[in-house]
């Protein structure tokens, strides 16, 4: 019941947790005391964020948490302070929007990290919410009378939808201790979501039951792995300090935004390490920044679909591209004519079906809210196809449709099958072919998928959930890499340099009605990516007309692949998607010219 409309632009620290407790050092966490864990009083308001983060000088665990942790009855518990619902999800009496969802999970700890053995999407099976549950710490403070603390960051994702709204648990347990678990304070005090926006807080009773978990040493093993083989990072400042003659401001980098405060986080890929602000919530820093889940929305179009085509071409030829979809969704005879259309058509918005040319009027029509509202495969494959007459010839016509990228996705997923002679997975493929090799994060390796299910269809036109080093992660793969992996080519790089805009032979469509008198049109789309023309007439400082290729999201995603190299990429949700600042202060660092 979301409406996932993309907006095209009209221009475009927090350190990684430390495993170790660094010092024996004892400290005070006035904001949550052992009293509080321990009190049957509701929380008034949240705290600050900082409050679930664990002190720099905080002194080793003295307790080692390993089993599984429930949230008592969390449908009657918790408050809820309601700041935007465009679709009135709120209104009325209780109901599951208003609470956190069943919430049952194992955890291993290793020295001083809180580690879930289940990270990524997991299907609830409540009305209105799923999870994502990171990676968190745990350690000893000399007021909380023996017992450990612990702290770990969650998400709360909205059923069939790509909304992330970001918070923390933290509570006290024992091994020696009864009871061997205090309640557990929660909140969510940020999202990444433009049309629902609210505090959510609360303290519940929990109980902790510990036993060995299963595959415990490989959970420890893989999230040191991960850990180690995340990009170096400093915050955005460093970058005065690092290029020191180079007079680029960082601040300027988001400096277009009017509504600084609905940035989720942002940063800038350069030289291989990942610069980052900060993650600000309505209530401070946010404790886990560096695991701070991130949506993709239509992102997920250029980071799955695409990939996954570039993986297709790479392992069967670049004839895969001419493929029929009509080969591979047999429910294409349900609407319009594709019996003609190619893979390349649907990943280039240009299936020939469509109900309007104007800027966007099938993504936001009714018919496509209809598509995203439906949950089960079939339901959404008839109204991806169904409501779309047939009217220009296949490659000919740009429309932006997220129900052609949901196709496209299918055939590919089919095709996929073929080639490999079983149950293939078309995310999957992508998943262990790309994401895993690279290290992206544990919480990162699942999508959305249909029917509410983990057994269900990769979506491919939204649903993947990123951290920043995924971002920066990917980006670099695609835009400095050249599509290998520790030295193998895994992505197709003729068709990559056609996705980047470096094959001016090879542009895709232009995007209708996005140019101005001054500015003629210089926005195009090629292979589920946006590409804009950097000219001299709007960016003098550049001193030269090169092509810049981005992908971008609903309420305010940006991720800019720049020609000299660097990344910037922005997360908001206050509906803004503002180039410039950043390809001039990119500019700075190198020229953008060749």
């Amino acid at each position: 019941m979301k409406r996932l409309r993309l907006i095209l632009p009209a221009l475009l620290l927090c350190a990684i947790l430390c495993g170790c407790g660094a010092s024996a050092t004892n400290v005070n966490q006035p904001t949550l005391r052992y009293s509080d864990y321990f009190s049957n009083a509701t929380p008034a308001t949240p705290v600050d964020d900082s409050a679930f983060a664990m002190p720099t000088n905080a002194a080793p665990a003295s307790d080692t948490f390993e089993g599984r942790l429930d949230l008592v009855n969390p449908s009657g518990n918790g408050s809820v302070v309601v700041l935007r619902d465009d679709f009135n999800s709120f209104a009325g009496g209780d109901s599951a929007w208003k609470h956190l969802a069943a919430f049952s999970f194992e955890f291993v700890q290793d020295g001083s990290y809180l580690i879930p053995a289940q990270q990524g999407l997991v299907y609830t099976g409540n009305a209105d919410w799923n999870y994502i549950v990171g990676p968190g710490n745990a350690w000893s403070q000399n007021d909380d009378s023996g017992y450990t603390r612990a702290s770990f960051p969650f998400a709360l994702i909205e059923r069939n939808q790509n909304c992330v709204h970001n918070g923390e648990m933290s509570f006290l347990f024992s091994n020696s201790k009864s009871p061997n678990i205090s309640n557990v304070r929660y909140q969510i005090t940020q999202e990444t979501c433009m049309y629902s926006k609210f505090n959510l807080w609360g303290q519940i009773a929990a109980t902790y039951t510990p036993y060995p978990v299963t595959n415990d040493a490989t959970i420890k093993s893989d999230h040191v792995i991960e850990i180690a083989n995340r990009l170096p990072t400093k915050p955005l400042s460093a970058l005065t300090s690092d290029f020191p003659n180079s007079g680029v401001v960082p601040d300027n980098l988001v400096s277009g935004f009017q509504s600084q405060q609905d940035i989720t986080t942002y940063g800038l890929l350069f030289h291989g390490v990942n610069y980052v602000s900060g993650c600000q919530t309505r209530y401070g820093q946010y404790a886990f920044c560096s695991e701070m889940r991130l949506p993709s929305y239509s992102v997920a179009k250029s980071m799955l679909n695409n990939i996954a085509s570039m993986r297709l071409g790479q392992l069967y030829g670049s004839g895969v591209y001419s493929q029929l979809i009509r080969n591979y969704v047999p429910e294409y005879t349900n609407g319009g004519d594709w019996s003609t259309v190619t893979f390349d058509n649907g990943l280039d918005m240009a299936t020939g079906n469509y109900l309007s040319t104007a800027y966007m009027s099938d993504e936001d029509g009714a018919v496509t809210q209809t598509f995203y509202d439906a949950e089960s495969y079939a339901g959404k494959m008839g109204d991806a196809i169904r409501p779309f007459p047939h009217q220009a010839a296949p490659g000919s016509t740009w429309v932006y449709q997220s129900a052609a990228a949901f196709v496209t996705n299918q055939a590919m997923n089919s095709y996929l099958q073929q080639q490999q002679g079983g149950g293939g997975d078309i995310f999957n493929m992508v998943r262990d072919d790309v994401y895993k090799p690279l290290n992206i994060s544990k919480g990162g390796l699942t999508t959305l998928r249909t029917d509410n299910s983990a057994n269900g269809k990769a979506m491919g036109y939204l649903g993947l959930f990123f951290i920043q080093d995924d971002v920066a992660k990917i980006a670099k793969l695609l835009n400095n890499d050249h599509g290998t992996i520790n030295g193998s080519q895994v992505l197709d790089p003729a068709r990559l340099q056609e996705s980047l805009f470096q094959n001016s032979s090879s542009l895709g469509l232009p995007v209708p009605d996005t140019g101005t008198p001054a500015v003629p049109n210089t926005y195009w789309y090629n292979n589920s990516h946006w590409g804009k023309k950097i000219t001299t007439a709007e960016f003098p400082q550049v001193r030269c007309n090169v092509w810049a290729s981005f992908m971008s999201g609903y309420g305010g995603i940006t991720i800019v692949l720049m020609p000299n190299g660097a990344t910037f990429y922005v997360f908001s949700d206050n509906d803004e998607y503002n180039w410039g600042s950043d390809v001039i202060e990119a500019n700075k660092l190198a020229p953008l010219c060749p």
